[in-house]
């Protein structure tokens, strides 16, 4: 009888441990958008009055962005023209809501900062290859 309590203990806790899994790649994306929100709110010191207007119109932007590049993925000189189309009508958008000097860094900061984060990656990629 205890081996048999044992034996459903154990087959129980496999299975539960099998169920866990890794954290999802939206936990890692909410992960990279809070990093985000933090190194554009301190590289154009963006007030909480400005961030109210700012992020969801950026987020916006990114989401035409995204339509954009998926409408015209088959011809890469039309998606570059249409994301430089919305990076057009944005920039004027973020220059009133940050002033000209800061509005017109915000892709500046976006590069920047995907950069930073390709470099990360690229480092952590190596670290773990090293192991």
């Amino acid at each position: 009888m205890k081996k048999i309590i044992f034996i459903l203990f154990i087959v129980a806790s496999t299975f539960s441990f099998a169920q866990q899994q890794p954290p999802r790649p939206n936990n890692v994306m909410a992960n990279v958008q809070g990093l985000k929100v933090a190194y554009f709110t301190k590289q154009l010191n963006i007030t909480t009055e400005e961030a109210q207007k700012f992020w969801p119109m950026y987020f916006s932007c990114q989401d035409e962005i995204r339509t954009a590049k998926q409408a015209n993925k088959e011809d890469q000189l039309a998606m570059e023209d249409a994301v430089l189309m919305v990076k057009k009508k944005y920039i004027v958008e973020c220059k009133k809501v940050l002033g000209d000097q800061r509005g017109s860094k915000v892709f500046n900061v976006e590069r920047d900062f995907n950069q930073m984060l390709r470099q990360e990656m690229e480092k952590r990629k190596q670290s773990k290859n090293q192991r």
